[in-house]
């Protein structure tokens, strides 16, 4: 039987052997060790040994980095004009070729009796070409294709006529450029839903490639979602947003945005009116209110009208509303890829006397074009 001293001492060296022998696993195990990676300057991970001598880039203090101040996040660069029409003649081709197909097919009839041109006359104002424009349209190419000719004339006279019809002699320039140093300023005009807000977000891109420097003011300060729209488009493009208080006096919120292009030099300034038709009459005090109040900072060189092309003749009637309160100068016809029909191009110039000078033909950011007559008939009379 083993003492209790006899037993202490064994209890004592194997607690010893165990010590040692974990300690010197510990040690073997610490050489072999990898040393640890240290990223490449390419990417890649460097994993080799350093030789004798070179200190430890791992231990190397970090180098500081200067906050990050946006100045580094990469801006989109929008599309040039020449893209932009190329996708205009596609669009239109396919959404628009039914009205010119259908002009085409009755006017290459054999015999162009009444009943022929009572079907003509339908096929233009059920494309919301409007009465009077088409009683005109009609008429001449009666006179025309009497006396030049039938059916194998139809398509080169339609062709003039129509481009007469939507008449490529009206200034489609937008006025951008200010005086006496100052910038020129844009209001945007319409009803909530019209795509107004949007539109103001791609014109700023639109100005953007042709290298013009921009300030937005996101006026329409009682439409929460508006003013976060707007600051996300400005973003994307390197744009300053000018914002109020959701619910603050947009006219307050347009001079400030006038105010700031005039101080940064900009070159352009396009404001985001209200768009709140609900009470028309307040909306139209509005927007005469922004306007003067503007035009204490910088003249206004463009008014916008925005209309949703698919509306057809209700987009008329907002069209008058609107007149009454400002000058409209421009109409901008968003929609117009979709179930537009393409005749409203020309009755809403002939209701305000103003030119279409942009459409929209597609959702995307760039998807919004300058009007070209010559473009969209031709879209009308070759369709995709």
């Amino acid at each position: 039987m083993i003492s209790g001293v006899t037993l202490y001492v064994v209890i004592a060296v194997a607690l010893l052997v165990l010590a040692g022998g974990i300690g010197l696993v510990a040690f073997v195990n610490g050489r072999k060790q990898p040393k640890p990676p240290v990223e490449g300057r390419g990417g890649g991970v460097i994993t080799e040994e350093r030789p004798p001598g070179t200190p430890d880039p791992a231990l190397e203090p970090e180098p500081e980095t200067p906050a990050d101040t946006g100045a580094t996040r990469l801006l989109e660069r929008p599309e040039g004009t020449a893209g932009r029409l190329v996708r205009l003649r596609q669009r239109l081709s396919g959404s628009q070729g039914g009205l010119g197909r259908g002009l085409l097919l009755l006017l290459s009839r054999d015999r162009l009796d009444e009943d022929t041109w009572e079907e003509i006359e339908d096929t233009l104002i059920t494309a919301d070409v409007g009465v009077g424009p088409t009683h005109e349209l009609v008429g001449r190419l009666r006179t025309r294709l009497r006396v030049e000719g039938g059916a194998s004339e139809a398509r080169a006279v339609l062709r003039e006529e129509l481009l007469t019809l939507v008449d490529p002699s009206m200034d489609r320039r937008i006025g951008v450029t200010g005086a006496d140093g100052k910038p020129g300023v844009v209001l945007v005009v319409g009803v909530n839903g019209a795509g107004k807000t949007t539109s103001v977000g791609k014109l700023a891109r639109v100005l953007v490639a042709e290298d013009k420097t921009v300030v937005l003011g996101a006026a329409d300060t009682f439409r929460a979602a508006a003013t976060e729209q707007l600051s996300t488009w400005g973003e994307r493009v390197g744009v300053d947003v000018v914002t109020g208080p959701e619910g603050s006096d947009p006219a307050s919120v347009a001079f400030d945005s006038v105010r700031t292009g005039v101080e940064q030099g900009v070159d352009v300034v396009v404001v985001d009116t209200a768009g709140r038709l609900q009470n028309k009459a307040g909306l139209m005090d509005e927007l005469g209110k922004v306007k003067r109040v503007v035009e204490k900072q910088a003249a206004v060189t463009e008014v916008l009208l925005v209309l949703d092309a698919t509306t057809g003749q209700n987009g008329l009637v907002q069209a008058r509303v609107f007149r009454e309160a400002v000058a409209v100068t421009g109409i901008v016809l968003t929609k117009l890829d979709g179930s537009a029909k393409g005749g409203i191009v020309v009755a809403v110039q002939r209701e305000l006397g103003v030119p279409v000078k942009l459409v929209g033909v597609g959702e995307g950011a760039d998807d919004l074009a300058p009007f070209d007559p010559a473009t969209f008939v031709d879209a009308l009379l070759d369709p995709a």
